[in-house]
């Protein structure tokens, strides 16, 4: 070939390349996502969704794409306003400006304000939002749905995720995790405890939840000690919709639900209602669940006001399964439950069929909104539940003396033990006041916030049979107890910004409680608290990926009513320290965060249980937790997402002393009981398509002592366990608009492992988990 025709061919080729590099060239599509007041959206996600490409916006609130020449539709989301679709036509790099406008129906800016902080806040926590809580809604209950969030470790005593589930924090048991749905109360006043069993299938009315770890901000209700937990309910819809929900599983387990919404009817009203049902024979032996639940909601909605009411609630029915399993019967019947057992001189001849824990829980919310002007808006609500239910529990034996029962004389013999069915009675209820005013302009958020609460119950026992009756009669008491709390707090919190890096935290509750009850003791309780509780933190942005906080919170708070029942407690007392590191790019968040919690008198669990399965706590004096925790969200491809996080902590009771009533041990600093040294969490997501998403979740605790003097045979062993979910929607154009497949394999290795547990003496007893084990379900949305 001669030098002409090759330069003719080269030149040629490089036409070539350059039209093809030219024709597939990625520009940059810069952006910034922003509300009605021109303030950054931190977090926003942005997709292309033809692409599966997508990022989300960093602190300023702005955002990065590399597309390809032609036309996009973008669209653009951020909890508590309108998804934003805009088309764009790519023909170099280029710039814009996304403006969302706020969704009336999402509560967030008023509703959760007094509780919740934003992403950029100096308080350290995660959020799980109702895209991702739907993945796994097949029955199991919202603890167990929060499983794999940084420093948690969850618990089931059927061994399933269905009835009665717990979480712990940091260690730190569910009476110092505070709760709140729609900035209510729901802790339990009297036990400070929450029994998500109250209200199942939650979880498919729940539009977000945030878990603030450490004492976090202030917020209505019992103190946080470990965590606090604020639940979103589902926005109404603008449209009319209807869904109906089905799964079933493993241990004969069935969930049931069906949603609707009216839309507007009037421009102004919208209407949404649930019911649901769930239905387990659980992992345990005859650890069964029944359980429904409802939930109804209406709303009405103007330029500057919302009014909103809710009413929601429950009705379980579950067969104890609090006993647990010692350690020679948990290696050839991991499933043995002894509650209801009939003990015969050759060990069980039976079981009792309604050895049964029966309650009812009915909740009424009315909240109102008002917006005064751009820069200031309040939130009102009035709120009152009622509970009802008792245990029911066969007793072999009983002292006629424990009952109020004389001795009965049949021929010659003397009869003071009796065989009998007893009820345990808990009726109460709670109504009360919460209330915020929000003041906001460019650099100053200032919010003024309280509540008023009164809880009132009863707690009486009856007897409704007897192989012997003695003198009784019918519906009489063998004991009748009372307990009554006032609680009333009020707080002003601000957040300030001095510049585009800087910006300051301040919160000030006071915080006041009157709590009397009697119960065996006369006067069993007879208390009144006042805490003040400051916290204070900053945040520092360096550039727009990288920004680092701290805070310092105190928090006191006081005992409840088992702590009560077993001595004579003190409230505790945590200065809480929180330094954190936060990056936000577009393939790559991570939070960092170092925490030092500093206790007196902490009332930590002594890993013994009451006769009704609550753990029992003491002071422990000085103790301290000392932790790093991490956690990710990492952008592999367009199609493939990592999670992880894991905390690394050391948890100890300062010169810990033990006492026999007579001689005092000193232990030096052991290790505080049920805190693990290690968490770590993952979830691998694939996403194929735009339809299918397959997740691979595994979850390490690591082991821990179920007492404060690390009794060998107290230490609970380390497990690790893996779940499979799936989840395939297909788009229909019958009568329904989509079907959503979901598929759940729980534990798929087959893991032989114990969550919990609690000492009898030197004897330890285990709640097993169940090995592998499934949920398929389907939803239908029409």
């Amino acid at each position: 070939m001669s030098f002409n025709k090759q330069m003719k061919a080269v030149a040629f080729l490089m036409v070539l390349f350059a039209t093809l590099t030219a024709n597939a060239q990625d520009y940059i599509l810069a952006g910034k996502v922003i509300n009605s007041k021109q303030e950054p959206l931190v977090g926003a996600t942005v997709a292309v969704k033809q692409l599966q490409k997508g990022t989300s916006t960093d602190f300023e609130g702005t955002f990065k794409l590399n597309l390809i020449k032609g036309k996009h539709t973008i669209e653009v989301s951020y909890l508590g306003y309108k998804t934003l679709t805009q088309e764009v036509d790519i023909t170099s790099n280029q710039s814009i400006t996304l403006n969302l406008v706020s969704d009336a129906n999402v509560l967030d800016e008023v509703l959760v304000s007094a509780v919740r902080v934003k992403a950029d806040a100096p308080v350290t926590h995660s959020n799980l939002s109702k895209k991702e809580i739907a993945k796994r809604n097949l029955g199991q209950d919202i603890p167990i749905l929060m499983n794999y969030l940084p420093s948690v470790v969850t618990t089931s005593d059927a061994g399933a995720g269905v009835g009665y589930t717990g979480i712990r924090v940091r260690g730190s048991d569910a009476t110092r995790v505070n709760v709140t749905i729609n900035g209510i109360p729901y802790n339990d006043s009297e036990s400070q405890g929450t029994f998500w069993v109250n209200m199942p299938d939650f979880s498919s009315s729940t539009q977000s939840i945030q878990l603030q770890r450490g004492v976090g901000t202030s917020t209505n209700g019992a103190g946080a000690f470990g965590a606090s937990l604020n639940v979103l309910t589902d926005a109404d819809s603008d449209e009319a919709f209807g869904e109906i929900a089905t799964s079933f599983g493993s241990f004969n387990t069935q969930k049931y639900t069906a949603k609707a919404g009216t839309g507007k009817l009037n421009d102004h009203v919208k209407f949404t209602g649930r019911i649901s049902r769930i239905t387990s024979d659980g992992y345990v032996d005859r650890a069964s669940s029944n359980l429904k639940s409802y939930f109804l909601q209406g709303s009405y909605v103007d330029d500057n006001t919302l009014i909103k009411g809710l009413v929601f609630g429950g009705h379980e029915i579950t067969y104890q399964s609090w006993n647990g399993v010692d350690a020679a019967t948990l290696k050839n019947d991991r499933t043995f439950n002894s509650a209801g057992a009939l003990w015969g001189a050759n060990g069980v001849t039976g079981y009792y069929d309604n050895e049964v824990d029966n309650y009812k829980q009915d909740h009424a919310q009315l909240h109102w909104n008002q917006k005064y002007s751009d820069n200031l808006s309040s939130n009102i609500a009035l709120h009152y539940t009622f509970g009802r239910g008792f245990y029911e529990q066969y007793k072999q034996g009983a002292d006629f003396a424990d009952y109020n029962l004389t001795p009965i004389t049949i021929g010659t013999e003397t009869i003071n033990t009796t065989d009998l069915v007893r009820r345990k009675w808990l009726r109460n209820d709670f109504y009360g006041v919460t209330y915020n005013l929000n003041y906001k302009n460019d650099n100053l958020d200032l919010l003024f916030g309280g509540a008023w609460n009164q809880y009132k119950g009863d707690h009486f026992g009856e007897v409704i049979w007897a192989r012997y009756a003695s003198t009784s009669e019918i519906r009489s008491k063998y004991y009748d107890n009372y307990g009554n709390k006032e609680d009333f707090n009020l707080f002003v919190k601000a957040t300030y910004k001095i510049n585009n890096q800087l910006s300051l935290f301040a919160d000030l509750q006071n915080r006041n409680v009157s709590y009397e009850a009697n119960g065996v003791q006369p006067n069993l309780v007879d208390d009144t608290f006042n805490f003040f509780n400051p916290k204070a933190g900053l945040n520092y942005k360096f550039n727009d990926n990288n920004s680092v906080y701290f805070s310092y919170a105190r928090a006191q708070r006081e005992p409840n009513r088992t702590d009560y029942e077993n001595g004579n407690p003190k409230p505790e007392k945590l200065n809480d320290f929180e330094l954190g590191w936060r990056l936000n790019t577009d393939n790559i968040k991570v939070n960092t965060n170092v925490y030092y919690m500093a206790y007196q008198d902490q009332l930590a669990l002594t890993g013994e249980i009451d006769n009704v399965g609550s753990f029992i706590r003491a002071n422990i004096g000085e103790s301290y937790r000392l932790g790093l925790e991490v956690d990710a969200s990492i952008k592999i491809t367009d199609y493939l997402q990592v999670t992880p996080n894991f905390t690394i902590s050391q948890n100890k009771n300062v010169d810990f002393k033990e006492t026999d009533g007579t001689i005092v041990t000193k232990l030096g600093d052991t290790n505080i009981s049920y805190s693990p040294n290690f968490i770590a969490g993952n979830a691998i997501n694939v996403q194929p398509t735009e339809n299918l998403n397959i997740a691979l979740l595994s979850k390490y605790v690591g082991s821990q002592f179920m007492s404060n003097n690390e009794l060998a045979a107290s230490k609970l062993d380390s497990y690790f366990v893996n779940d499979l979910n799936v989840n395939y929607t297909i788009e229909t154009k019958s009568i329904f608009k989509s079907i959503v497949l979901s598929g759940l394999i729980n534990n798929i290795f087959n893991e032989e492992y114990s969550s919990n547990g609690y000492m009898w003496g030197t004897t330890p007893y285990y709640f097993p988990q169940a090995g592998t084990n499934f949920l398929l379900g389907a939803t239908l949305k029409f």
